[in-house]
């Protein structure tokens, strides 16, 4: 069992940055892929971004494309979100995902993702 902790949500100005941490526990992740997810009020949960733990390979959402950058840090099991030039549509609660079946061949965006954090607020005024 994979558990996932994000942290690093907060309140910004439109055009600033956040930088987003899920620290993961209970497994090596070097089979799995780490993905970043969103939900506003009222919309479903949409794709954002993902990695494969072992090659480093990224895949973004087209909104995100360009302004936010995912990376891992392998000596301490966890995956950064660094957000920059924040719109105030970036709002919204952000989870972090990790799955061991997730297809790169079809689209990480698909997954499927297996284990998910408890999600973190961000909010973007403009």
């Amino acid at each position: 069992q994979v558990q996932l902790v994000e942290a690093g949500g907060g309140v910004v100005q439109a055009g600033g940055s956040l930088r987003l941490s899920c620290a993961a526990s209970g497994r090596t992740l070097s089979s799995y892929s780490m993905g970043w997810f969103r939900q506003a009020p009222g919309k479903e949960r949409e794709f954002v971004a993902a990695l494969s733990w072992s090659g480093g390979r990224t895949y973004y959402a087209d909104s995100v494309k360009g302004r936010f950058t995912v990376s891992r840090d392998i000596a301490k099991n966890t995956v950064h979100l660094q957000m920059n030039s924040l719109k105030p549509e970036d709002t919204a609660v952000y989870s972090c995902a990790a799955g061991s079946r997730v297809s790169w061949y079809r689209s990480p965006a698909v997954g499927p993702y297996d284990h998910w954090g408890q999600g973190t607020q961000v909010t973007v005024s403009s």
